[in-house]
């Protein structure tokens, strides 16, 4: 396993303060895309991008958005003669905060504990967004190859306009490698290459069984409840060992080795009593299986609920789909499963609210061996290749839309960086081995 040169090692060093206290900065701004009333944030987060890209030697900066989507950061650092060009790609927009008061420091206030950074953003996306800066500031503003830097706005609102944004920017865009720094690694001391990703399918339930509310005393017995009826349908979905019960699913499997029982639970937070659900090993129950879960429901409260037969419910479930099924196919698959389930002839609607393709990479070719290499020496361990669970619907998007690049999906969160969690975090130690090995990347792929 080679090192990193003394000399990248010492340029990274010097850079990382000021990384550090620019990742700050970002995090304390709330750019959560999806709540209309973070829009203005959201803009403020693509210029402070803006300007870290200007800072760091950028020979052009632009601020683009395609119709009715959010500001993205374009900015070039020309190829030397001869070299090739590198897309570095993250998002600076963050999910919200899942309620303020649950954290134990203010979300968008970066607190330091224990090694580790706190704050929303502070994994998911925003180190991704410093480790492509840092980077740059360690060549100096003048990186052996050239670079395209693409920070999006509206990831994780599911990238509704990247396509329009790629097409319309197709040339000013175009790359030799595409690197995405938004996935994670198994350990915060070993570094991965994440070669699969679930799709993601989320399904509206609606169920009616009278025209209008009434007394559930006068009325009940004969006439059911829609809530009653939307519980029992939703129970269809996973059998008695909580596998996922819809015909039609694609399921796979792997030989990769994954994280054991005791760990996963640990990282989850599963409580001692309860059951994993499924079969087969962790990875693949995570990376290779399909899952479901149920994300809200509309019902009266508890506190103020009146004696009354509910007449209609819904719900949202969100089907996560292993790879080499599709969006459609498995829309179809939930629809008909629960038509066929459906209690007591009630009305049913289902309706696709969102959706993002499954995605396979073959880590095959010397792009590939050059960033296996970097990431171990960065590391000081071996580089492993991973499913993930989550759904990044762009990867397949920049695949197609620049099919002669080699596509890298590397991160820098590891399992306990809580993503779209209570307290996320970003492990220090492992923030300057992912700029290391980027660092080094870049170094390798100079022809």
């Amino acid at each position: 396993m080679a090192d990193v040169p003394a000399d990248l090692q010492a340029a990274v060093d010097a850079v990382l303060p000021d990384a550090r206290r620019d990742l700050d900065g970002l995090v304390r701004i709330p750019s959560i895309w999806a709540d209309p009333a973070h829009r203005e944030d959201t803009r403020r987060s693509a210029d402070a991008v803006a300007t870290l890209a200007r800072e760091a030697g950028a020979a052009s900066v632009s601020v683009l958005s395609a119709e009715g989507g959010a500001p993205a950061v374009v900015a070039h650092w020309p190829a030397p003669e001869g070299q090739p060009t590198v897309m570095l790609y993250a998002h600076h927009d963050v999910q919200p905060t899942g309620g303020d008061e649950l954290w134990t420091s203010a979300p968008f206030e970066p607190t330091e504990r224990d090694g580790r950074l706190y704050g929303r953003g502070a994994a998911d996306d925003k180190a991704g967004v410093m480790t492509h800066l840092a980077t740059l500031r360690a060549y100096d503003g003048r990186p052996p190859v050239g670079v395209t830097l693409f920070v999006e706005g509206e990831e994780e609102s599911g990238s509704p306009t990247l396509s329009a944004l790629l097409a319309e920017h197709h040339d000013d865009l175009a790359a030799d490698v595409i690197v995405i720094a938004d996935a994670g690694n198994p350990a915060v001391d070993v570094p991965a290459l994440t070669t699969s990703l679930r799709g993601l399918t989320n399904i509206v339930v609606e169920v009616s069984m009278l025209e209008r509310a009434v007394h559930s005393g006068v009325y009940g017995g004969p006439a059911g409840d829609a809530l009653t009826a939307l519980c029992r349908l939703l129970a269809t979905l996973h059998d008695d060992k909580g596998s996922v019960a819809v015909p039609g699913l694609v399921r796979g499997s792997s030989e990769v080795p994954g994280m054991s029982e005791e760990q996963f639970r640990g990282d989850a937070g599963v409580l001692e009593c309860v059951d994993l659900l499924g079969t087969g090993s962790v990875e693949e129950r995570i990376a290779q299986q399909p899952a479901i879960a149920v994300l809200g429901i509309d019902a009266p409260a508890v506190e103020g609920a009146a004696n009354i037969l509910v007449h209609r419910a819904r719900a949202m479930i969100s089907v996560r789909l292993a790879p080499g099924d599709s969006t459609e196919s498995a829309f179809e698959a939930v629809r008909e499963h629960l038509a066929r389930n459906a209690p007591w002839g009630v009305g049913l609607e289902v309706s696709l609210h969102a959706s993002g393709e499954p995605f396979a990479l073959s880590p095959e070719g010397s792009v590939y061996d050059l960033a296996r290499e970097a990431l171990s020496a960065a590391f000081g361990s071996e580089t492993v290749e991973m499913g993930m669970g989550g759904t990044i619907p762009f990867i397949a998007e920049f695949a197609r839309t620049f099919p002669g690049a080699t596509v890298l999906v590397t991160g820098v969160g590891d399992p306990a960086s809580r993503w779209h969690g209570i307290d996320e975090s970003l492990h220090l130690a492992m923030f300057r081995r992912c700029v290391l090995a980027e660092t080094l990347l870049l170094r390798s792929l100079a022809r």
